[in-house]
């Protein structure tokens, strides 16, 4: 297990949605607000860590030709857990988020890190790469959910910020803002490893 490593690789060189290029329908429905970005994220990465530490735990039992079918029980129990607790903690972001919390069940990086990472890893190392991934997963929700909500909106979670008499971008908000938006932090991530790649071999 190395933290530092796991950490860059799930902000940055493996992150879920911007160089792996997973998770992406769920991405760009749920992003049009900060609370919704939060509640999906943070849903997100207690089910990946959950699911990864129980995969690791039993990744020694479980019959490889049943794996798959294994793992998204795995996973279907701990979305239910957390469906359940948003509704009865947080209702208005369960209603908000809708279908996707169920849907979280097939979200393609959760399954993937279950089978690259966590069946072949220890639990320590798993739990910290369901951390790291969960996180560098958050983080792009929230930067697409703060730039989609202040220009689509005027507004931050709800409150105003920009000026009453600013015309919002109602683009943004709208299904073709949540690809353009995406299409170009994407196109920001892949330039930045380029050219992080382009310098070591300079060296």
């Amino acid at each position: 297990m190395n933290f530092k490593r796991q950490l860059k690789e799930g902000l940055i060189t493996q992150n879920p949605v911007l160089v792996q290029l997973l998770g992406m329908c769920s991405t760009m429905a749920i992003t049009t607000s900060i609370m919704n970005g939060l509640g999906m994220g943070v849903s997100v990465l207690i089910i990946l860590t959950l699911s990864n530490i129980f995969i690791a735990l039993l990744r020694k039992i479980i019959p490889n030709e049943v794996r798959i079918a294994c793992f998204i029980v795995v996973i279907a129990g701990f979305v239910t857990c957390v469906d359940l607790l948003l509704q009865a903690f947080v209702p208005a972001i369960a209603a908000s988020l809708g279908v996707f919390i169920p849907l979280i069940v097939v979200n393609c990086i959760i399954l993937a890190r279950a089978e690259s990472f966590a069946s072949k890893n220890t639990v320590a190392a798993s739990a910290v790469d369901g951390i790291c991934q969960g996180i560098g997963y958050t983080i792009v929700l929230l930067i697409m959910c703060a730039f989609r909500e202040l220009f689509g909106n005027g507004t931050l979670a709800g409150i105003q910020i920009l000026p009453e008499s600013y015309t919002p971008a109602l683009l943004l908000v709208l299904p073709v803002g949540g690809f353009l938006c995406l299409g170009v932090l994407i196109a920001v991530m892949q330039w930045a490893l380029a050219k992080s790649a382009a310098k070591k071999e300079g060296k």
